[in-house]
């Protein structure tokens, strides 16, 4: 059966990335293929209020002009710069970094959700090497004001417990610092690894030079480092990797967004779990993106996923209707598939234990308990761990034949789309928030109206067989 074809949208992690790049940079650059969505909005909308320039040219496209390193907040006796995250982490982690290591006072505030959500693993370290920060109703938590005059350099740990966002935002401010900044990973453990890769690779494309080095695993504290290339770095661990920034120039140029395997996961997905296969074009088999996993895990799984073969850069990956098997994975450098994966584990035959987990309940809902919780009202038992879940797949039986589920995505992007795919077994979905994807896939809806009618046309012709 021919798949149907469907796009995946651009990359809002890589889009974050490249808008800061471009903003930092002196001179104009060109960024095409920006995800169009409320997350990349909001870091627009904060370099726009530091001092960078973005001229629209159509969509996804900017001409942009970088403030040719700081970033500018207010003098003294004015009110600071407003900088509104809304309910993006990812803007309020990484901009709270780069405005450190600009001029002037601004206030980081969002979502009542996003004041909920720390930020002291970052403003901490920050503060070691020079910010100021004043918190307005709880310690290490926005709202609060920064008082910016740059950043000192010297050696600064980070611990990546709760995220990965608190590197790659500190990676992103040391070319602005006075003197070359050395940063160690501390802490207990180390989650959503890619995502430093994705930042590195901006950094890289941007014209910033960087070292990293590594000690060996069994090696104690007083163990020598030895340099390594950064694209070697699959995964860390507490002590284990560091980075030196020297203070450099962000280059101009062109760039574009490559497709998101986050949100290609629904429709991938879609298609393991439907009667007609699906073909999702415009990704990276070989992109530095954490959730590329999805593969590995799938296919564990079970499923008929086949990447398109080439040379090409960008290509199309189609999934095919399987039959799955409940399989015990690591999921703490790809959590945001965490939801779509606990979906897939209901249809599978035998229990899936998704593990490594514990800082989803800190996201935009607690991705542990809202997945746990929804797809109870399918049928489904799933048991919540301290660090992840258990789901008892219902395999082949999992068929749900027309039957209601008025379904709650928490306000929360992910979830909702990963509750969605219960429609490709027999479910009337219906959420309360629908609009909640408009965060990282706005166009999720008339993708999913596509794949709809590809399977009811599916179903036509097999009902004119019969």
């Amino acid at each position: 059966m021919e798949p149907v074809l469907v796009e995946a949208p651009p990359s809002k992690s890589v889009s974050h990335r490249v808008l800061i790049g471009a903003a930092l940079a002196g001179g104009e650059s060109v960024v095409e293929g920006v995800l169009e969505s409320k997350d990349p909005e909001r870091t627009r909308a904060v370099l726009s209020a530091a001092g960078a320039v973005f001229e629209p040219l159509g969509p996804g496209a900017y001409r942009v002009r970088g403030v040719g390193g700081a970033l500018t907040g207010a003098g003294p006796g004015v009110e600071p710069v407003s900088c509104d995250v809304h309910e993006s982490g990812t803007t309020c982690r990484l901009l709270t970094a780069l405005l450190a290591s600009g001029r002037g006072r601004f206030r980081i505030h969002g979502a009542p959700r996003m004041h909920r959500r720390p930020l002291g693993g970052l403003t901490g370290p920050l503060t070691e090497l020079g910010a100021s920060f004043r918190f307005e109703e709880r310690e290490g938590y926005p709202p609060c004001v920064l008082e910016a005059s740059g950043l000192n350099g010297g050696t600064v740990g980070i611990g990546l417990d709760e995220s990965s966002q608190y590197l790659s935002g500190l990676l992103l401010a040391a070319p602005q610092a006075r003197a070359p900044l050395t940063i160690e990973i501390t802490g207990r453990q180390v989650v959503s690894w890619p995502y430093v890769g994705l930042t590195l690779q901006t950094m890289r494309d941007f014209g910033i030079r960087f070292d990293v080095s590594e000690r060996a695993p069994e090696a104690g504290p007083d163990a020598p480092w030895r340099a390594v290339d950064w694209h070697s770095v699959k995964a860390a661990r507490p002590g284990g990797v560091r980075f030196r920034v020297r203070p450099s120039t962000w280059r101009p140029g062109r760039y574009t967004v490559e497709g998101d395997w986050s949100g290609a996961s629904y429709l991938l997905a879609a298609g393991i779990l439907g009667e007609r296969p699906v073909a999702v074009s415009g990704l990276r088999p070989d992109t530095l993106q954490g959730d590329r996993a999805l593969l590995d895990i799938v296919r564990s799984m079970g499923a008929d996923v086949e990447v398109e073969p080439g040379v090409e850069r960008v290509r199309r990956v189609t999934a095919r209707p399987s039959t799955l098997r409940g399989v015990d994975v690591d999921m703490s450098s790809c959590p945001d598939l965490v939801p779509t994966v606990a979906v897939l584990a209901a249809a599978a035959e035998g229990d899936t234990r998704i593990r490594g987990v514990a800082h989803l309940r800190i996201k935009e809902s607690d991705r542990i308990a809202a997945p746990a919780r929804e797809l109870a009202k399918a049928g489904v038992t799933v048991d919540e761990r301290d660090d992840g879940l258990i789901v008892h797949g219902r395999g082949s039986d999992f068929r749900l034949n027309g039957r209601v589920l008025e379904l709650s995505a928490w306000g929360d992007h992910r979830m909702a789309m990963s509750l969605t795919l219960l429609e490709c077994r027999g479910a009337d979905v219906r959420l309360d928030h629908p609009e909640a994807v408009d965060k990282s896939f706005p166009a999720f809806w008339a993708t999913w109206a596509a794949l709809r009618a590809g399977r009811d046309r599916a179903a036509e012709r097999r009902g004119g067989e019969a």
